[in-house]
């Protein structure tokens, strides 16, 4: 039998949650699609298929909250906007690859796990 569980393995995390916008279907695809550089909200669309306007808008809001991206605006008739990673956002770009790279190594378990447990259940 294993040992039991620390009830306090968790304690060094307390604290506030971490600002991950990894966790949802967008900040990883938009990360993907800054880490060259800056961009405007109409390239990001571009990429992003089935992204709505708003949900983007709120996407970007949320990144730039967190420190993940920069954006400028420019005066002009009509405003042009622009976002960039920052260092912390560029932060990720290599656990997002490593993260990718075990997904590509595995994907075929992966699929078969689930085929298995769908069949069991």
């Amino acid at each position: 039998m294993s040992e039991p569980l620390d009830p306090d393995m968790f304690s060094a995390c307390q604290g506030p949650p971490l600002p991950m916008r990894m966790n949802n279907k967008w900040g990883p695809k938009i990360i993907t699609c800054l880490k060259d550089g800056k961009r405007r909200f109409s390239e990001l669309q571009v990429p992003l298929k089935g992204i709505t306007p708003k949900v983007l808008s709120e996407s970007l809001r949320a990144m730039e909250r967190d420190g993940f991206l920069t954006r400028t605006s420019y005066p002009g008739v009509p405003p042009r906007v622009e976002y960039e990673l920052t260092e912390l956002g560029r932060s990720t770009l290599e656990p997002m690859e490593a993260w990718c790279a075990w997904a590509e190594q595995h994907l075929a378990e992966l699929v078969d796990a689930r085929a298995a447990y769908d069949d069991a259940s």
